[in-house]
């Protein structure tokens, strides 16, 4: 009996692998859907088989394409009053996901409940169509504005106002919009304070006194002494307080769509000085606000809705969940109050001392520090008419928030969107924030793959010449700084309160050298909350750390400091000097040889540097001349499996382009010929080691770079003219020796023979060589390229004709 049970059970909707479903299997399962909606077949296979469906058209990026049965099926099933409401809401679901639509036949008139209207609704939204939404509006309108108490439910209308004035904020008219600003206004401020009465069990023992609704309570568990609020709590509740907690979670969006008060609210000035110092939330409606017109009835409501919110958010709640709630309340209300004395300057004198309290209470309780956020923006737009100095709270936010709390995703992704939100209003302030990137940056090390896009956008206000150095610094050593947050979290916090992290690594060596003395002073470099305008050889660091360095997070970071680099390079090259190019240029030659060993990271950085070294050079030619001794030590340095990568193709190349009197007159022949001397023998190690596992095989670019520079040195100076000619034509026989055959591919051996075949050929005018491999300034500006009398083209080509046998010219 069980088993056949069992087998007659539909399979869960949620269970196997997650495959591709084809064009033809999704025309079987939209038959099988169409056959039970259909039949009206409303059981447990109908909520299966519309849940499938759901994730099938929902979880792809492409658009699918249902069959027109289905889709009338669906509207049909959306819009019967006998339908169970769970079957309505899933074809909701599948219906927004597939539009827009053109075989949609939806309208408000179909809908026969609110709850029904709600659905249609959202599905009419979904469609983008701005008439659409309109008339959506319109009809919702309609429904609010009835007052019958016995009417429909309007719990599930309010939604669907808030998305229309998103999406079209000139959609309801002035009239409309004036009088759900009073009905809003009266749902905030005048929802009963008794609970919703219980359903009548009819058991024997039963009585009316059983059953009265008690009034509701504070989530400290004390009798409600005030107007219900969205903490008012309580067993069950009635349709006004469903309709009080939506109005507040809309109140700042509708708010923000009315625009700013008008000219006549001028005249609450007055006002406002009689009552600034009443800081009580016991406010009661008088008269006179009745006859306010309703925008100004709204504010007024909603400052005291928000007023009743920050009294209780000071309240011990009794649950988890009430004290979340105060804390999401928390950040809400100073967010509405912020717009409120924004539209309308006299609210301010009556918000701040709630605000200001608020500050003080909130900045020793670390588990409400999201709301400091909120605080923080509220200063910035009154503190100045407030004689608040917004310097001291953003001091606070960016020394302490960040070190204390770089582990919490939700604080990181508000904190950076808070910083973007609002550069315009940092002004003087901007210096705190430039630095303190030290800190900010602890929230990017934790939480990049979230947070990579918003430092993109960020560093190019974050960076500029005072801490462009020490900045790259820090980005190159992003990983590491992960590894020591991860460390500082598994030293510091007891085990119940540590969050997540790679539990499968484990570092008890890194935990004992964290407490090293020797080795305190970089984690606290490493960890500093400000700019410190110093430098730390962090190598001995990277050591300690390596055995986090295969931590998920740590990898996750390493991933995303190539496209940080890439932001920070296109923001520096906007405004760098010639003395922060050729900084950051030693910079890069320093660092490619000290980089957090983790998987990939070395080659992805090398990669992006060895593309930005040339940028720097081309910014300020000059720096090869006064980087000469540097660069020749980089240069010399470099061998065995170093002298294959990105960097030594850019730094060669830059040397064959940049060193030349025509960009400095200080290069001397001296400092070519031992810039040649070291390349020289750079390409004699490069070509004669055999390849091993220690000793990677040198690509033909790096070959070829080398070849290239060498012939541009010896054109600059013409007595190393026969030593390059001698090299290249040695080159030329290697590249044609079968004993490199199988060491290097037969393409990588042509390219290496074609390149020594050209330049041999330039070296044999010393003249046209010289225009050709350092070509003047005036080369490079377009009118070179274009005009057919002086192109490069043309110099090539006749320098080719010349040097052709079958020409004549020339002796044979």
């Amino acid at each position: 009996m069980l088993l056949e049970e069992k087998q007659r059970r539909p399979e869960p909707w949620f269970k196997g692998k997650s495959r591709e479903v084809g064009a033809e299997e999704l025309g079987r399962f939209c038959a099988r859907v169409s056959a039970l909606l259909q039949a009206e077949d409303w059981g447990p296979d109908a909520l299966d088989a519309l849940r499938r469906l759901f994730l099938i058209v929902a979880a792809t990026k492409y658009s699918r394409r249902l069959e027109p049965t289905c889709v009338a099926l669906l509207q049909t099933t959306l819009c019967s009053p006998r339908c169970p409401e769970r079957l309505q809401l899933l074809c909701a679901a599948v219906l927004r996901e597939m539009a827009p639509s053109d075989s949609l036949s939806l309208s408000c008139d179909h809908a026969q409940s609110s709850r029904q209207l709600g659905l249609v609704a959202s599905v009419l939204l979904a469609q983008g169509d701005p008439q659409q939404v309109r008339t959506v509006g319109q009809c919702v309108i309609k429904v609010l504005e009835s007052r019958q108490p016995e009417g429909p439910s309007l719990t599930y209308l309010l939604p669907v106002v808030s998305k229309v004035t998103s999406l079209a904020p000139d959609a309801l008219p002035e009239e409309q919009t004036k009088a759900l600003s009073k009905r809003l206004g009266e749902w905030l401020r005048y929802a009963s304070v008794q609970q919703g009465a219980a359903h009548a069990s009819g058991g024997f023992f039963s009585t009316p006194r059983a059953r009265q609704p008690g009034p509701v309570t504070e989530v400290d568990g004390t009798v409600a002494t005030d107007f219900f609020t969205v903490l008012s709590t309580g067993q069950r509740f009635t349709e006004d307080q469903r309709l009080n907690v939506q109005a507040f979670s809309m109140l700042r969006a509708w708010l923000l769509q009315g625009g700013p008060a008008r000219p006549g609210a001028a005249d609450a000035d007055d006002r406002s000085e009689l009552e600034g110092s009443t800081v009580s939330v016991l406010s009661a409606a008088s008269a006179a606000s009745h006859l306010l017109p309703p925008a100004e009835w709204l504010r007024e409501k909603a400052l005291e809705y928000c007023q009743r919110l920050l009294e209780q958010s000071g309240r011990r709640a009794l649950r988890k969940a009430d004290s979340d709630l105060q804390k999401a309340c928390l950040v809400e209300a100073v967010l509405v109050l912020d717009v409120l004395c924004r539209q309308d300057p006299s609210f301010l004198y009556r918000a701040l001392p709630c605000v200001r309290a608020l500050r003080t209470r909130l900045c020793g309780d670390t588990a409400c520090v999201r709301a400091l956020l909120p605080i923080a923006q509220f200063f910035l737009h009154h503190g100045e008419a407030a004689a608040v100095d917004a310097d001291a709270v953003c001091q606070h936010l960016f020394t302490r928030i960040p070190s204390e709390h770089f582990h919490s995703p939700m604080l990181a992704f508000e904190f950076v969107q808070f910083c973007r939100d609002h550069l315009v209003l940092f002004g003087s302030n901007l210096d705190l924030l430039r630095t303190s990137f030290p800190n900010l940056f602890k929230f990017l090390a934790w939480s990049s793959p979230a947070l990579t896009s918003g430092f993109v956008a960020l560093l190019p206000v974050l960076v500029d010449a005072g801490t462009a150095v020490e900045m790259l610094h820090l980005l190159l050593d992003l990983p590491s700084l992960t590894a020591a947050l991860d460390l500082q979290l598994r030293a510091s916090q007891a085990a119940s309160e540590r969050p997540l992290w790679d539990v499968s690594v484990r570092a008890p060596g890194c935990l004992e050298a964290l407490r090293d003395p020797q080795a305190q002073g970089l984690f606290q470099h490493l960890l500093r909350a400000k700019a410190s305008g110093t430098v730390e050889r962090l190598t001995p660091l990277h050591q300690l750390l390596q055995p986090l360095a295969s931590c998920a997070r740590v990898l996750q970071c390493a991933q995303a400091v190539p496209t940080l680099l890439r932001a920070f390079f296109a923001a520096v090259t906007q405004f760098a000097s010639g003395a922060l190019a050729s900084q950051l240029a030693l910079l890069l030659l320093e660092r490619s040889d000290s980089l957090f060993q983790v998987e990939g990271y070395e080659a992805d950085v090398h990669r992006v540097l060895s593309s930005q070294f040339p940028a720097l050079c081309k910014l300020h030619p000059p720096l090869v001349v006064e980087r000469a001794k540097e660069l020749l030590e980089f240069v010399g340095s470099l061998g065995g499996p170093r002298s294959t990568g990105h960097m030594l193709t850019s730094v060669v190349w830059a040397v064959g382009e940049y060193l030349s009197v025509s960009w400095d007159r200080r290069c001397s022949a001296e400092q070519i010929s031992r810039f040649f001397e070291a390349l020289e023998a750079l390409l004699f190690e490069v070509t004669q080691s055999r390849p091993s596992a220690a000793l990677p095989k040198c690509p033909p670019q790096v070959i070829t770079v080398l070849m290239t520079t060498l012939t541009k040195l010896a054109s600059r100076s013409q007595d190393l003219i026969p030593r390059v000619s001698l090299l290249l034509s040695k080159m030329r026989t290697l590249a044609q020796s079968p004993a490199v055959g199988p060491v290097h591919g037969e393409d990588d051996l042509g390219a290496v023979r074609t390149r020594a075949t050209e330049l041999l050929n330039l070296l044999k005018m010393p003249s046209v060589a010289q225009f050709v491999l350092t070509p003047s300034v005036e080369v490079s500006q377009p009118r070179y390229h274009r005009d057919c009398n002086t192109a490069l083209p043309l110099a090539l080509d006749m320098v080719s004709r010349l040097l052709e046998r079958e020409a004549g010219l020339l002796p044979g």
